[in-house]
């Protein structure tokens, strides 16, 4: 994509990231931002090295059940990543998740304040709507990350007093920062990505940009975290409405071959909106995180995720199944995939059980082994097709940064997901209504704006 010099700008979002003070004590000045015109704004929103690859949210990966360590690559960790690994609070600083989130946000506040001074024409308007959408999107999209990490699940009885995430809004480092609740941190998450939705195009000219099927995507994965049935399965239907392809893993232009290393495409045709995991807590790295075994064997043998997602590193698994199409690299945008399976949820809750089914077995066939009849899935009744999508949702979408969130909205349901990990010989459980699984915001920003600390 076409790249810009925006030398004063950058300065600006960096030396905040490392120097916020400096930046508190001086008066913003939007003069000094070199950007005078709608294609300096889009450049600015294009600029994936920032907001889409290896930037999203990556702790809440680190902490939840998609991988172990083995005992040596525990014991090769820093003593604060074996602390992160026990479930226990360490003092973490610059540079982390939160920075890259927030210069992502700072981004698309600077386009939303400059776009206000471009006069929106016919001749315009498509170029001046999809650069406020995208920074809409963009916003919120990070902003549902950081909740998702940072807070605890929503509950209505609780949404007002539990604390959510800092909602900036502006570009100026002069206006302090505060905490949100939950309430409103996610009615922010939705304004933003409903007005997004309503302007941004059908589909992009690449999947690094934002999208009217993306953002109706995010709205799925928002409302499902809210476990608000109705709402989230009417945002998966009318993402799928525009984008339902899916990959025939048996052959595909964009499956390479399930016993590669890199089994899938960069930007393959499930792809809605393409983004990577920040690497900054980096425990569960695929050359040292192992899948778990009772994980492994869940699939079928004729399943080809069995030989695509994961590779052989005795006496374990690794995994290797990522849509970014590298070794190292995690996939964590929105794919029609994780659609199906959100709509096919939500149409079990809502005891729609043939519907849920037919949505489950049209991705799962596309998983089957092609030699091999594929025997449709089944279900009683609506608790039993819960149960069955529940289990598929976490043999396709793990490694993604959805389980954190997965694990807190169902254990708010009863489901009493424990996490227990072994370390020298003992085990160690994350309990369901623990504290920690509101993680920890990094100790500088604590120091620096005198938010409030979520509790050990």
């Amino acid at each position: 994509m076409k790249k810009y010099s925006f030398y004063i700008l950058i300065f600006a979002a960096v030396t905040g990231s490392f120097s916020c003070k400096k930046y508190l004590e001086e008066k913003s000045n939007k003069k000094l931002v070199v950007v005078s015109k709608l294609e300096d704004l889009q450049a600015l929103l294009d600029d994936a090295v920032t907001m889409n690859n290896l930037t999203t949210p990556s702790y809440m990966e680190g902490t939840a059940d998609d991988y172990f360590l083995p005992p040596a690559a525990y014991s090769s960790n820093v003593t604060a990543y074996q602390q992160l690994y026990r479930w226990e609070r360490y003092p973490y600083r610059y540079s982390n998740d939160w920075n890259k989130a927030y210069l992502a946000i700072y981004n698309t506040n600077v386009c939303l304040e400059m776009i206000d001074d471009i006069n929106q024409t016919s001749l315009n308007s498509g170029s001046w709507n999809n650069v406020k959408g995208s920074a809409l999107f963009y916003r919120s999209f990070y902003y549902l990350l950081l909740v998702w990490q940072h807070a605890k699940a929503y509950q209505s009885s609780s949404s007002t007093t539990d604390l959510g995430i800092v909602l900036r809004t502006g570009s100026d480092f002069n206006v302090p920062s505060l905490r949100a609740n939950v309430e409103q941190s996610y009615q922010q998450i939705l304004s933003d990505t409903k007005t997004a939705a309503m302007i941004l195009p059908a589909t992009p000219q690449h999947t690094l940009r934002p999208s009217k099927a993306a953002a109706y995507g995010l709205l799925a994965r928002t409302y499902l975290s809210m476990r608000m049935t109705d709402s989230a399965y009417k945002y998966a239907n009318l993402c799928l409405g525009i984008k339902s392809t899916l990959m025939n893993y048996n052959s595909d232009p964009d499956v390479n071959s399930m016993t590669s290393a890199t089994p899938f495409k960069k930007y393959n045709k499930e792809t809605i909106f393409y983004t990577e995991m920040f690497q900054g807590f980096g425990l569960h790295a695929t050359y040292q995180a192992r899948i778990d075994s009772n994980l492994y064997q869940s699939y079928a043998p004729d399943d080809l995720r069995k030989t695509g997602f994961f590779k052989a590193t005795n006496p374990y698994q690794q995994f290797k199944g990522s849509y970014a199409a590298n070794a190292n690299n995690l996939f964590t945008g929105i794919a029609t995939d994780e659609m199906y399976l959100t709509r096919a949820e939500c149409l079990a809750r809502l005891d729609r059980v043939d519907e849920a089914m037919q949505d489950l077995n049209t991705l799962l066939k596309m998983r089957w082994k092609s030699s091999v009849i594929y025997s449709p899935i089944t279900a009683t009744d609506s608790g039993d097709a819960l149960n069955k999508i529940l289990i598929e949702r976490r043999k396709e979408l793990l490694m993604r940064g959805l389980r954190w969130i997965d694990i807190k909205r169902l254990n708010l349901e009863g489901r009493n997901i424990t996490l227990t990990r072994m370390v020298d010989g003992a085990a160690i459980t994350l309990k369901s209504n623990d504290p920690f699984y509101a993680l920890p915001l990094p100790e500088d920003i604590v120091e620096l704006t005198g938010i409030p600390q979520n509790p050990k």
